[in-house]
């Protein structure tokens, strides 16, 4: 499944930099701002990353946020080099000045998040074992091409990549991105109160129920009445459930929940 890449940028006690991406990381707190991501032991000999040496010597981490416009170059800095090369030159990115703490950032990141590590919990002594590295973001960077006019981040703009499984990524783009408004303020009725007929129906799905059941209260009988008089598609199948199933279904796919309720409450 997609997982958010920390493209974590480190120091080691001499001052050199190092770079390397990892994919069991994200938000874990809002306050305090709270990130973890994990380097594991290697399997193949159990030896340790120089991104978690680095994060245990000197308390400081950069989690750069991975787009679509960098994604090989994070790819080629996931190589193995010798301790002390920069994977920042290897990799053709741009060395940014953090602010706070010592390790640079990457300038191309359409975010950058400067972290002090508070804790690190090793998980095992084996290959393949996990280390939580839990940082506490003391400062962020966001890149005005990724903001809308609100000032809010577009996630068209920001394009975002993650991690799946061998050679596989997923771009957050197109039709890869969708919106589902979140329950209402008030209790929805739920899936449970919606009648049978309508509960059972082989063309609705779960999903369709569920945006259902997030109405506070079903349409009046006045306003059911008014949106079926004159509505041709409605009365083309007012007596065949499924045509009327089928109708509602594209509303909903549409956003158009009370229409969707009285297209399937219509008498």
């Amino acid at each position: 499944a997609p997982r958010p890449i920390a493209f974590a940028s480190t120091i080691d006690q001499n001052g050199n930099v190092n770079l390397s991406p990892f994919s069991f990381f994200n938000v874990f707190s809002a306050n305090p701002p709270i990130m973890v991501f994990s380097p594991a032991r290697r399997v193949r000999d159990n030896t340790t990353k120089h991104t978690l040496e680095n994060c245990l010597s000197t308390g400081e981490v950069v989690i750069n946020i991975v787009d679509f416009g960098i994604v090989e170059q994070m790819s080629l800095s996931s190589t193995e080099y010798d301790q002390g090369v920069n994977e920042f030159v290897k990799a053709g990115l741009t060395q940014e000045k953090s602010e706070v703490v010592k390790p640079p950032r990457v300038g191309e990141a359409p975010a950058a998040f400067e972290c002090e590590v508070r804790e690190v919990i090793k998980l095992g002594q084996e290959g393949g074992a996990g280390n939580l590295i839990i940082c506490e973001v003391v400062r962020a960077h966001f890149q005005d091409r990724i903001l809308d006019e609100n000032n809010k981040i577009d996630p068209f703009k920001l394009d975002a990549v993650s991690r799946m499984g061998g050679n596989w990524y997923c771009r957050a783009q197109g039709d890869a991105l969708f919106e589902i408004p979140k329950p209402i303020r008030n209790k929805g009725i739920g899936v449970d109160q919606i009648p049978a007929s309508i509960r059972t129906s082989e063309i609705l799905t779960g999903n369709n129920l569920a945006r259902l059941g997030n109405v506070e209260q079903l349409p009046s009988q006045a306003d059911i009445d008014k949106f079926a008089a004159g509505n041709e598609d409605l009365v083309a199948c007012m007596n065949d459930e499924n045509a009327r199933h089928q109708l509602a279904k594209r509303l909903l796919e549409n956003e158009q929940v009370q229409e969707a309720w009285m297209t399937l409450l219509a008498e």
